[in-house]
This record gives structure tokens, sequence and C-alpha cells, in this order.
């Protein structure tokens, strides 16, 4: 597992840290009909190819996930990596951006909520231009298609273009109660079929809220000692399983 705190220390800058959800792997992702996107981030992660990867769709859909998984194998197999999100209003500047070109593996997060913002849009494509001359694969996340990303700077909208694109799909209903169910699975809990289709009846179906509910619902089992039943959910979710 990677660590949490591990940083990057480019010339000026503090350390910016790798944290990485705890579920976000891809044996926790539920593939369905996004098995070409999956597998071709495992050739990234394992050092194979080292293209520019834009990845977009929907809130919710598991594009942070996938980020985050690519990052989290890319660990294992010895390759420095960084994921970082840039739509966290306020609490990054651009020159963030500096130096990451020298990771081995670079994940950045919300492309699209720095799009027509002059400082932004500069690094970025300084960033993306040292990932490519360098070698180094390069992916991106967004709600939408390069071309609809609306960047100011033509450059960095021709090299946008220019990337490899995936949109993910959204997951079925079989697909999202598997997803449930593996997530539950990797935190030693037993949710079976009629529970997990409870949940998903009753709780926003996007991957990072559910798994939310699970570390709730896996906090508020072992305070009680219960298995997670569709009675016993059914009082958490009343309660907002503050336990």
């Amino acid at each position: 597992m990677v660590p949490r705190g591990r940083g990057i220390e480019p010339p000026g800058q503090l350390p910016l840290p790798l944290k990485l959800d705890r579920f976000a792997a891809f044996e926790t992702f539920v593939a369905d009909s996004n098995e070409t996107l999956v597998r071709h981030l495992q050739t990234v992660a394992h050092g194979e190819r080292s293209d520019v990867v834009w990845i977009c769709g929907a809130k919710g859909r598991g594009k942070s996930h996938l980020l985050q998984a690519t990052c989290r194998a890319a660990d294992r197999a010895g390759i420095r990596p960084m994921y970082l999100p840039l739509g966290t209003d306020g609490e990054l500047d651009p020159d963030c951006l500096l130096g990451l070109d020298s990771i081995g593996l670079l994940a950045l997060d919300q492309v699209d909520a720095v799009a027509g913002r002059p400082a932004w849009e500069a690094r970025l494509f300084a960033v993306l231009e040292g990932m490519q001359s360098s070698g180094r694969p390069l992916l991106l996340a967004a709600d939408t298609v390069p071309s609809a990303a609306r960047f100011a700077l033509a450059d960095l909208a021709s090299r946008a273009a220019a990337a490899t694109v995936y949109r993910l799909n959204p997951l079925s209903d079989d697909g999202q109660r598997q997803a449930l169910e593996e997530h539950a699975r990797g935190l030693g809990l037993e949710l079976d079929e009629a529970t997990a289709r409870y949940l998903l009846t009753r709780v926003e179906r996007e991957v990072g809220e559910l798994c939310r509910w699970l570390d709730r619902l896996d906090r508020a089992s072992l305070v009680e000692q219960r298995r997670l039943t569709v009675p016993f959910v059914r009082k958490a979710l009343k309660s907002g399983a503050s336990f």
C-alpha cells in the first residue's frame, strides 16, 4: 500500500503529500464495460506504456478511483507516482505544478477545474510538455472530453486533444452491487446481496460515497458487535451511523 504522507520536493516547493483513499485500488474497481481502460492503466502502472491518457465521465463513475489505483500499483512496481486533484478551490496555487514533470507517473484529477485560468494553464502546459519530452506517463481526468474543456491556451488545448481519451461508462446495477461487495470484502465485512441492494437504494450511488458509508457501517458493526444485515443497516442509516 502506498504510504500516506510521501512527498516530493521540486525546487523552491514544499513537499506535496501523496494521499490515496484506502479503497482506491484496481482490485476494488469493477470494470464492467470499462475493461479496455483498466487494462491500459495497468500497463501504465507497470511501466509498459508512457502515453498521455485523458479519462472523462460524470461525477461518481470512478475517475479518481482509477487515477489513485494506478498510482498505488505504480508505487508497488517501484515507479514514483503523484496524484493531485486540481479542483480544490483556494487550497492550491499554480506553482504546485512546478517540478512535477520529474515524477515517474503523474495523475492530475479535475483538470477542467483550472480551464480558462491563465496561470494554471501555463503551468499545466509546461507539465504536459515536460512529461511527454521525458517519456513519462501522464494521466488526466475531467468531466468532459478535451475539446469541451474550454482551455484558453491554444497549445494546451492542442496537446490535450492529442491524448488517448477514454469515456468512463456507468456501471450496470449488477456492477454497482458487485463494486459495493468488493469494497466491503476489502474491509473484512460480510455483505450479502440483499443488504447490498438495500444500501444501494438508500444512499448516493457514487463510489466514494458508498465507501464512506461502508466505513461508517464498519465502525457501527464493531461498536454493536453486529453483522451487516438489512435491519442493522436500516438502523444505522437512520442514525447517520455516527458511531
